[in-house]
């Protein structure tokens, strides 16, 4: 495994995993995070993804033949709407993986952890769908993250619930 920072190049390879990861969700039942529509199909996906690879760290993740099969967004703000840390912080905006490569999230993470460290930062922070059975917040916390913000966000397609998660370096 490989992890390596990429660029706006890298948003073709992102949309797929997002894709993959969109039906993965929705083969369970479980389309309240990210519903049923692939993202490579949503207006302005690409162009978001571009400039999130653009703006802000990308973090790739390459199995032993050079696939993308992990991504991680970090920026060093939370979100509009999320109240920012007490101090600084590195904040995953998003994390997507491949299902064949368990572990990998955690792998991630731990990289995540280590761009704080080189930054200086003090803190680890990420939201996350908090709905369905609260499988996904589990995950982080498994990861040493612990809940702070819990809030429910209007979307069109209805409230999305929502956890703020933090993990201090």
């Amino acid at each position: 495994m490989k992890i390596r920072t990429g660029g706006p190049d890298s948003a073709d390879d992102v949309l797929a995993l997002l894709d993959a990861a969109v039906r993965w969700l929705a083969a369970r039942g479980r389309t309240g995070q990210w519903g049923e529509q692939p993202w490579s199909t949503r207006p302005g996906a690409a162009e978001r993804i571009r400039g999130y690879a653009r703006d802000h760290l990308l973090r790739i993740a390459e199995d032993e033949h050079g696939r993308t099969v992990g991504a991680c967004v970090l920026t060093t703000d939370a979100p509009d709407g999320i109240p920012p840390a007490d101090g600084p912080e590195l904040y995953v905006r998003w994390l997507v993986t491949d299902r064949g490569h368990r572990g990998l999230g955690a792998v991630l993470v731990a990289d995540a952890l280590d761009r704080a460290r080189e930054r200086g930062r003090r803190l680890l922070r990420v939201d996350c769908y908090a709905g369905d059975d609260g499988a996904l917040v589990a995950q982080y916390e498994r990861l040493g993250f612990t809940r702070t913000i819990s809030f429910t966000e209007d979307r069109p397609a209805g409230p999305w619930p929502c956890q703020v998660l933090e993990l201090p370096l």
